[in-house]
């Protein structure tokens, strides 16, 4: 419990109507889940207006409201709160009410449209391995040190957010790797929260049935370099042409990795198998379990961000050998006649090209690369012909398939892939409607050597038809066509 002005310390352009000491029991953006004594946020919504719950909030026993405007006759009993930013507000208010838990840890932020999870991920996993207690907000699942949580979004919601770094905190965490997607910036749901460090991945297409324009989306994602402060680091990939657009009006230390060109860190792929790669990380070889420049792009995020925050390079460099992949990214498995079936979350344009590039770039040539992709319903809508042209290209068979269709029609999402595919390619796709018909059909043609990627889905464990998850899980249905038990 605290009192209501112990919760308002560090928030501006607010008004005040009734006591400021009331004692606070809880806060909640769910009217259903207010009891009393709670403070309610009305938090504005794309298609859900909070204060259209107040009176319900008010009637379950709140104490407090957080709000936009005020009503016609606000109920006396209550303690207004009146915001400019309801949901920025709301984030420092949560993060005061469990003691800003983010103070206590060295936070970092990874933002981009790829990448993400497998960079948050491996640094959560290389801070363990250095003999440091950590959490983890992750698109796969969130971690309390070894303690799983399930993860229902890339970044939750900020109460969820609090709650869990509070967890952290008493759990003895002193480092926080969070995905921080351009929903969560532009929702304020980060707010409150003191980053140490932010990275930039890279910038492509995605999220554009949210924001609408690729500027807004691109602009979102700066948004949150441009609040780090001064004593924090902001590291950004320049091989993107986004990645020094981000740090233009931070005030966080500069730094730079690359590929492609001079940086601060650098990496560069000596060798490519299609069970790792070794790679030079600053005039270092170093074997990595990871297959592709895409994947060598991740790793030098994390030995970046991982130099800034103190590490001692060898030992990073030695723990970077032994990291393996993030689930659902680039898992691969093989049948007892020798097909590789590669499974990944690639679900947009750029990350079907890149998958399939760190594939073509470890085959011979001689076998039959088959790709089985599909588009998600109720998102950006142009990406999918794009998706399909990234495949047919570079690809010999595809099978355009089902993914999470949610409320659409899926041989709609299909119909508006397949007009992504160049007509020279043509012959070489199919659709198959039903996604385990899609990936059986092709492990069906493979011949030993060949190579599946199925595309999309990753580690998910669902398919949401009409509203509805059902369970689905792409690993599943490979091992049991290739009546396996194990990947490889």
């Amino acid at each position: 419990m605290k009192s209501l002005s112990e919760l308002l310390n560090g928030l501006t352009a607010i008004y005040i109507l009734g006591d400021k000491n009331c004692a606070i029991e809880g806060i909640a953006f769910d009217s259903r889940k207010v009891l009393r004594g709670t403070l309610f946020a009305a938090l504005p919504g794309s298609t859900v207006d909070g204060h259209a719950y107040i009176p319900s909030a008010i009637q379950n026993g709140a104490a407090a409201v957080l709000c936009a405007k005020l009503p016609e006759n606000p109920d006396p009993k209550i303690t207004w709160i009146k915001a400019e930013n309801v949901a920025y507000s709301f984030g420092l208010l949560t993060s005061n009410f469990f003691g800003n838990p983010s103070l206590a840890m060295k936070v970092v932020g990874i933002t981009g449209t790829n990448g993400k999870t497998t960079t948050a991920t491996l640094l959560y996993r290389l801070f363990r391995e250095l003999g440091h207690k950590a959490g983890l907000f992750s698109t796969v699942c969130n971690y309390i040190d070894d303690q799983q949580i399930a993860a229902t979004h890339t970044t939750p919601d900020s109460l969820e957010i609090q709650q869990l770094m509070a967890a952290m905190v008493t759990a003895g965490c002193t480092y926080c790797f969070m995905e921080v997607s351009s929903h969560a910036i532009d929702q304020e749901r980060i707010a409150g929260i003191d980053f140490d460090g932010g990275v930039f991945s890279n910038l492509t297409h995605d999220h554009l049935d949210y924001h609408k324009t690729f500027a807004e989306y691109r602009n979102a994602k700066k948004k949150f370099f441009d609040h780090l402060k001064s004593e924090a680091f902001a590291i950004t990939n320049i091989d993107d042409k986004n990645g020094l657009f981000m740090l233009q009006n931070t005030s966080a230390r500069k730094l730079t990795y690359a590929s492609k060109t001079l940086a601060d860190f650098k990496v560069k792929v000596m060798e490519s198998h299609f069970d790792g790669m070794l790679i030079s990380l600053d005039g270092t070889e170093v074997w990595t379990h990871f297959v592709g420049n895409f994947n060598a792009s991740n790793l030098l995020a994390v030995y970046s961000t991982a130099l800034s925050l103190g590490a001692e390079r060898e030992e990073v460099l030695r723990i970077i050998s032994l990291l393996k992949p993030v689930d659902g990214r680039f898992e691969t498995f093989k049948s007892p006649t020798g097909i590789f079936a590669v499974v990944d979350y690639a679900h947009t344009p750029d990350a079907i090209k890149n998958v399939l590039s760190a594939i073509n770039e470890v085959r011979s040539g001689n076998e039959t690369l088959f790709t089985v992709v599909g588009a998600g319903g109720d998102r950006d809508k142009t990406k999918r012909p794009e998706m399909a042209f990234e495949a047919a290209k570079a690809s010999n068979k595809v099978i355009l398939t089902s993914d999470n269709p949610r409320s659409e029609d899926p041989e709609v999402i299909i119909s508006e892939m397949v007009k992504g595919v160049p007509a020279d390619k043509a012959a070489n796709v199919v659709t198959i409607t039903n996604r385990k018909e899609a990936i059986r059909t092709a492990c069906m043609m493979a011949r030993p050597g060949d190579i599946i990627l199925i595309a999309g889905k990753g580690h998910e464990d669902y398919q949401e038809i009409k509203g509805v998850k059902h369970h689905f899980d792409d690993r599943e249905i490979v091992r049991e066509i290739f009546n396996v038990t194990n990947q490889n």
